[in-house]
């Protein structure tokens, strides 16, 4: 195994070093073996492995609704928080035909925030802002809070880059999720 670490110097200057398996090995046992008062060395554990933060809108109360095109809309929960990645939702469907591994087609209507909405419309001429996305999402996770909520998690599969990049944009202006 090969990693390679960039660094930036105090002066400005950047520099790239390559590091073998051992030398990362030898590294991690000088971790774990460090001396009061001495700098700490790299820890593996504290990356963060994110592609995209994750933000905290469960005070907004925004409802997520499952979208199934011919039957009529049904709400699902409560949106707890959201990147630009993913969703996590709260409900109290316990029993819900909601499972792990699962897609499900869902709308998210998110309001304009600091003036700024939340995806585009790119289906005419030009670019117009919109307020709601409906897409799949592919179920990573469901977990039982207590005996009447459950929180279930997942990522937003068929978002369009333009979109993407706006919801980045707009949560941007949010508080993170802890």
């Amino acid at each position: 195994m090969v990693l390679t670490v960039h660094l930036n110097h105090l002066n400005g200057e950047s520099a790239m070093e390559t590091l073998s398996s051992n030398e990362i090995e030898t590294m991690i046992k000088l971790s774990e073996t460090e001396e009061a008062g001495a700098m700490p060395a790299m820890r593996l554990a504290e990356v963060d492995r994110r592609d995209h933060r994750r933000h905290d809108l469960e005070q907004r109360e925004i409802t997520v609704t499952r979208f199934d095109g011919k039957r009529p809309a049904k709400t699902i929960g409560r949106l707890v928080d959201i990147s630009a990645g993913g969703i996590k939702i709260r409900t109290e469907q316990v029993n819900s035909s909601v499972k792990v591994d699962q897609q499900i087609r869902v709308k998210l209507e998110l309001p304009q925030y600091a003036g700024i909405s939340p995806f585009v419309d790119a289906s005419g001429e030009s670019l117009k802002p919109k307020q709601e996305w409906v897409g799949w999402m592919a179920i990573n996770r469901v977990q039982k809070i207590s005996e009447k909520v459950v929180e279930v998690a997942g990522r937003l599969m068929d978002m369009e880059e333009i979109d993407r990049g706006m919801l980045g944009l707009y949560l941007s202006t949010h508080p993170l999720a802890a």
